[in-house]
């Protein structure tokens, strides 16, 4: 593995400024408090939340580090009112345009990964018309922060369920798709699943890429776990052909914490730390790491792997 083919980078949570300084982008709160504090509250978390973001991108860009995660949690209850209704929202935005500015100034490449609850493959209208609104508010805040309206600034999804049949929930994902704001479609990709009965790089390709042209997030781990309709060389590889021209191929790696840490944990659970490397096959790639240990398991995978 060449060490300038492959960038790095981790997800939300800077453990070494949330421990040392209690910076955190992920201040929320309940449901409860929500209903009785309101929208001014939110909007004092939120601008807590975006000056967080700046302190990390700058502890990034000292360390080294330009591969990025934000975390979906900025806007806590973000479901249920918009932007513009926030009392502050334009110091916010002031303020998220100046973290873009930076971001991008440095070179750090940003993404969003929405929960699992986000699924435009699933058969209840409830379900996703709140998917839609939650993937084009994502795509809001990378345009208050001025980033680029490509998958160089992912929202990354999964299918959802199979619903008792694949090529159906396929197919509603992908007219469900064609319902997203023009920006959200242009930033939206696709990740395989850690479950057999679930969705495969080579599922996705067929049902997703070839349909609508999403690009695939290979996530290493995942491919462990789920349908083994590949082999690793093949589904890496096929998963990089979707992604455009002069946009650098962005995958997910962990390691399992049952094989390496717990016998007891699931099979799904990643661990704290790193114990192989994520295979690129020399091929220029961005790699977000997963492990528990967050920014420190970047620092020790480098020292580990990357001599």
């Amino acid at each position: 593995m060449s060490k300038s083919s492959i960038n790095l980078g981790y997800a939300c949570i800077n453990m070494t400024l949330a421990e040392q300084d209690s910076i955190s982008c992920n201040r929320s709160m309940i449901k409860r408090t929500f209903l009785s504090k309101g929208l001014e509250y939110v909007s004092e978390l939120a601008a807590i939340n975006v000056h967080a973001l700046q302190k990390i991108l700058e502890w990034n860009v000292d360390n080294n580090i330009n591969i990025y995660r934000m975390t979906s949690c900025m806007f806590p209850w973000f479901s249920e009112y918009e932007f513009d209704q926030l009392p502050n929202i334009e110091e916010i935005k002031n303020s998220l345009k100046s973290c873009g500015k930076y971001a991008l100034d440095n070179g750090i490449r940003l993404s969003f990964h929405p929960g699992p609850f986000n699924c435009l493959g699933s058969p209840n209208e409830k379900t996703v018309d709140k998917t839609i609104y939650e993937l084009n508010a994502h795509s809001k805040i990378m345009d208050f922060m001025g980033l680029p309206e490509s998958n160089q600034s992912k929202i990354n999804i999964h299918v959802g369920g199979s619903y008792g049949n694949h090529e159906a929930a396929l197919s509603r994902f992908c007219n469900n798709f064609k319902r997203l704001d023009d920006a959200t479609a242009k930033r939206l990709t696709v990740e395989n699943d850690d479950r057999a009965s679930l969705y495969s790089t080579k599922m996705l390709y067929k049902g997703v890429y070839e349909k609508v042209g999403i690009p695939i997030v290979f996530d290493s781990h995942h491919h462990e776990l789920g349908p083994q309709d590949l082999d690793y060389h093949d589904a890496f590889h096929l998963a990089r052909s979707t992604w455009p021209t002069g946009i650098r191929q962005q995958c997910h790696h962990s390691n399992s914490k049952r094989d390496y840490e717990m016998t007891s944990a699931r099979p799904q659970a990643h661990s704290d730390w790193y114990y192989t490397p994520f295979e690129n096959y020399n091929e220029g790639c961005d790699v977000v790491l997963e492990c528990k240990t967050k920014e420190l398991g970047v620092l020790s995978y480098r020292e580990k792997f990357l001599p």
